[in-house]
């Protein structure tokens, strides 16, 4: 190393110092001696329970290759879209990640240079799962994780929670043996997510999507379901409050006080999708905080919410918002704002894998959301080396890219109807 009292040195000398020059530059200049271009974009469907899964496949020209995730169900045309980008991407450099994603989400150039009618705005899905798997390919190029190509690791473990949710929350005896089951659950999940009850027809409030009130009763009923749960369960583990834009403001008001005294880590989409000022009135009225995002996309999405304080912590689908470069974009300007990151996540394990990478790299972040993590074929799709979820959290992979290879028995017994293994 050089020190502070070192003379100058000549460039000769310089050059002799590259053994001290940041890795990821050494990897760089590497790199541009090997260029590789894209050959192929494939895509396979894997049929889970109830879902759908979109794995998209990008190969460089040398045979390197990477994985990613676009949107499963409801996900309808998404493999047709990813398709549709496949012979304008074909030939270029994988490396160029952020104009890549650019152009295709903007309109792509056509031929004659000029752009199209714009129409890629719409496919923001497939352009998500694209530009994982861009990621993963480019750590692979350049041999390290894409969590140090997005910046570096604040942490190693990510944070993931379950739905693990009680039969009936007015019935204690229930709630007890829902407690008791998730405490000896072999992945140690200490967070869950849940929204109201739903199994007991007199209980049955919330659901009713043509009325976006609460009865005085339903309120009641929320109140001493929550503080059931938070009885059953203790002060160890943490509780999240789930809506799905079904409320007026008035009434997503009236369930934050009613679910306070248990101390949700957050309420999550109470009100509408889009941005207006009742979310900036609902935040500054709860002492719960509210949480948002999985159905928005691009920093445009997010900039009202942000800049309007309109919630606490933004919950973006990678899958929705414009994979990883453009989501950590938004991850920076809230960070201006003191407000931290979480991740909605309905996706495989292809998709829980990746969205640890990205978590990794962001400083301000919570805990990514999972459906995985409960055994079978599920938890069987990629080949580890160890446990999938331990204590409630998935550490993250020092291997190249992502750190993920797919299991192809695992996904050739589970292809959706009609698709052919693209490994």
């Amino acid at each position: 190393m050089i020190s502070a009292r070192s003379r100058s040195v000549s460039r000769r000398e310089f050059l002799a110092y590259g053994t001290a020059l940041p890795f990821l530059f050494q990897q760089l200049a590497e790199a541009q001696r090997k260029r590789v271009k894209i050959r192929d974009v494939q895509v396979n469907l894997l049929q889970g329970p109830g879902r759908n899964y979109t794995l998209i496949k990008v190969t460089a020209d040398d045979g390197l290759f990477g994985i990613g995730e676009g949107y499963g169900t409801p996900g309808v045309g998404v493999k047709e879209q990813v398709l549709s980008l496949k012979p304008w991407l074909v030939g270029k450099d994988p490396l160029e990640i952020d104009a890549l994603y650019t152009f295709m989400g903007e309109g792509m150039p056509n031929l004659s240079g000029t752009r199209t009618d714009g129409s890629a705005h719409n496919l923001i899905r497939a352009v998500s799962g694209i530009e994982m798997a861009l990621w993963d390919l480019a750590g692979k190029i350049l041999d390290v994780p894409t969590s140090t190509l997005l910046g570096g690791r604040f942490r190693d473990r990510v944070r993931v929670y379950d739905h693990a949710t009680p039969k009936d929350m007015l019935d204690k005896a229930s709630v007890k043996d829902w407690a008791a089951k998730v405490k000896a659950h072999p992945s140690g999940f200490t967070c869950h997510k849940f929204g109201f009850p739903n199994t007991n027809p007199a209980v049955d409030f919330g659901r009713d999507r043509s009325n976006r009130m609460l009865s005085t009763r339903e309120l009641i009923n929320t109140r001493q379901g929550f503080e059931n749960c938070r009885e059953a369960i203790g002060w160890d583990r943490d509780l999240m409050v789930h809506c799905h834009w079904e409320y007026d403001v008035r009434t997503s008001i009236q369930i934050a006080q009613a679910v306070e005294s248990v101390k949700p880590v957050w309420l999550e989409d109470p009100l509408t999708v889009d941005y207006s000022d009742s979310w900036k009135r609902l935040t500054a009225s709860s002492n719960v905080p509210i949480c948002m995002g999985e159905n928005l996309a691009r920093r445009e999405g997010f900039k009202d919410f942000i800049i309007n304080q309109g919630c606490d912590i933004l919950h973006p689908d990678l899958r929705n918002s414009g994979g990883f470069l453009e989501t950590k974009r938004i991850a920076d300007l809230a960070h201006i704002y003191g407000m931290p990151m979480a991740n909605h996540n309905t996706g495989s394990q292809v998709y829980t894998y990746a969205a640890a990478q990205w978590a990794a790299s962001i400083r301000d972040y919570m805990a990514l959301e999972t459906i995985t993590g409960e055994g079978g074929w599920m938890d069987e799709v990629l080949v580890l080396d160890g446990p999938y979820i331990k204590d409630g959290f998935i550490q993250v992979s020092s291997k190249p890219g992502l750190g993920i290879t797919l299991n192809p028995d695992t996904v050739r017994a589970h292809l959706a109807p009609g698709d052919v293994w693209f490994g």
